[in-house]
């Protein structure tokens, strides 16, 4: 059994934790008002126990009580998986704070309405699709104008269902644009020209000028989205590497 948690759950990977309640009929429940917690697997001790960091904030210790429970969350490479588990244990290794819990329930391929957001800066450049664009978005790629002068903004969080960046220019809601930019795939840089639909735009209370804008991908293909979301779990890797150091 420990082999086959360690298919789907393997040292390195990343979870989340959320607190969870027992309702009066002693039903678990999120916690109203948690906030999750991310951390790393240390290692499957056995079938249904595993090791993860302490989860840290602003390089301070998160000290999670024993005995309490939590909604875990798993990003492993084959994808989202979830279950809930109690702290049975937690103790400091060397320099490394350790917490160990037990799984209460089985672990199960989470099927996500929204894809996990990974706070950035990356440079992408911009436009609005043409009219003759509009009425082949999402069809096909080749229905892009190229060479079409683009604007300069900052990518400040993306995910595999889309992404929100800033600029000292609006786009108005609805509208679809062209998203270009660059990610570091197998040590290369890719780039990437997606259609996305403007949800949302809003200006920046505390810069004046500048405006958020919520984009969500149209015109995405399965393994482009795949090496998003690959790009996003080795991204977490990198930074959770560099807390515990």
């Amino acid at each position: 059994m420990a082999n086959l948690l360690e298919k789907y759950v393997v040292p390195g990977c990343r979870v989340d934790l959320q607190a969870i309640d027992r309702s009066k009929d002693n039903r678990r429940e999120k916690s109203e008002g948690h906030k999750t917690y991310q951390s790393q697997v240390i290692d499957v001790l056995s079938e249904d126990r595993i090791e993860i960091s302490m989860p840290m904030e602003k390089s301070k210790l998160i000290l999670l009580p024993v005995d309490c429970e939590f909604d875990l969350y798993f990003y492993s490479d084959n994808g989202l998986y979830q279950c809930y588990a109690r702290i049975v244990d937690r103790y400091k290794n060397n320099s490394m704070y350790v917490l160990v819990l037990d799984l209460i329930s089985n672990l199960r391929k989470h099927q996500r309405r929204e894809y996990y957001r990974f706070s950035c800066a990356l440079e992408m450049n911009s436009r609005q699709l043409q009219d003759e664009e509009v009425e082949l978005a999402g069809k096909t790629e080749d229905a892009l104008i190229p060479q079409l002068p683009l604007k300069s903004s900052i990518i400040v969080d993306i995910s595999g269902g889309g992404l929100r960046f800033v600029a000292n220019y609006a786009y108005e809601a609805q509208s679809l644009i062209l998203c270009k930019y660059y990610l570091l795939i197998g040590g290369e840089a890719k780039e990437y020209n997606l259609v996305g639909k403007v949800l949302s735009v809003r200006e920046l209370e505390s810069r004046k000028g500048v405006f958020e804008h919520r984009v969500q991908y149209v015109n995405v293909d399965d393994s482009e989205r795949e090496e998003i979301i690959k790009y996003i779990f080795d991204e977490e890797r990198k930074t959770l590497r560099k807390q515990k150091k």
